[in-house]
């Protein structure tokens, strides 16, 4: 899968290093900036990233896979539209009461994990020689306070099946040649099955921009069923 154009983020502001008491952090330009690091240096710090994070314990279901990621951010007057896109790699595990989502670089480094579990969500994040932890109360409210926009964590862990998640509400669209479509939590998911050389299931999940979020699309294709 050819990866997307990558245009540029502003470096993070002073402002955001810190953490303001009691709330969390609102870092739109973390995670694009981690994914796309090439420079030598970078390239040597991310590839430490992935012994700073530890395995995920307690997983029934593993999945690996690509991932394309576009966010748009609808034109002002007089302005233009504003586009982002990111790829690279995932590893979702799925347990009983609990996941975690890790992306990871087009260099394979492990550089951010989102975990949820019965009581929160966290997202971990290698910094300065350790692990910078965000807290929030469920995974979309955290990407949205982190990242400015929602990623559909939760709803993953079943889409990856090529089905709804079970106990919350959703419904068919129509359906095109060869793929199933239905809405759930905000989203449209389109499921392609696995077809000529591709082993694992393509997922295209699409959230509409609301009064003060972008739209988000974001590709999906698995390595093949869950291990």
């Amino acid at each position: 899968m050819n990866a997307p154009g990558t245009a540029t983020a502003p470096a993070l502001p002073p402002a955001a290093r810190g953490r303001a008491p009691g709330r969390a952090r609102r870092l739109p330009h973390l995670l694009p900036r981690l994914l796309r690091h090439a420079l030598p240096l970078a390239c040597a710090l991310l590839a430490t990233a992935c012994n700073t994070l530890p395995a995920p314990v307690g997983a029934e279901r593993s999945y690996r896979g690509r991932f394309a990621l576009s966010v748009t951010r609808a034109a002002g007057p007089g302005a233009q539209a504003q586009h982002n896109a990111w790829s690279g790699r995932f590893a979702l595990a799925v347990g009983p009461q609990n996941l975690a989502l890790d992306l990871v670089s087009p260099l394979g480094a492990t550089i951010a994990r989102f975990e949820t579990d019965a009581r929160e969500a966290r997202l971990l994040v290698p910094a300065d020689g350790g692990v910078r932890v965000e807290h929030g109360p469920d995974a979309q409210v955290l990407s949205e306070q982190v990242l400015g926009w929602s990623l559909p964590i939760v709803g993953m862990t079943d889409w990856v099946e090529g089905r709804p998640a079970p106990g919350r509400p959703s419904s068919p669209l129509p359906a095109d040649p060869g793929r199933e479509r239905f809405a759930q939590d905000g989203w449209d998911v389109t499921v392609q099955r696995p077809e000529g050389e591709r082993r694992g299931l393509l997922l295209q999940m699409d959230r509409p921009a609301g009064d003060a979020t972008p739209a988000v699309a974001l590709r999906v294709v698995l390595d093949g069923p869950a291990s």
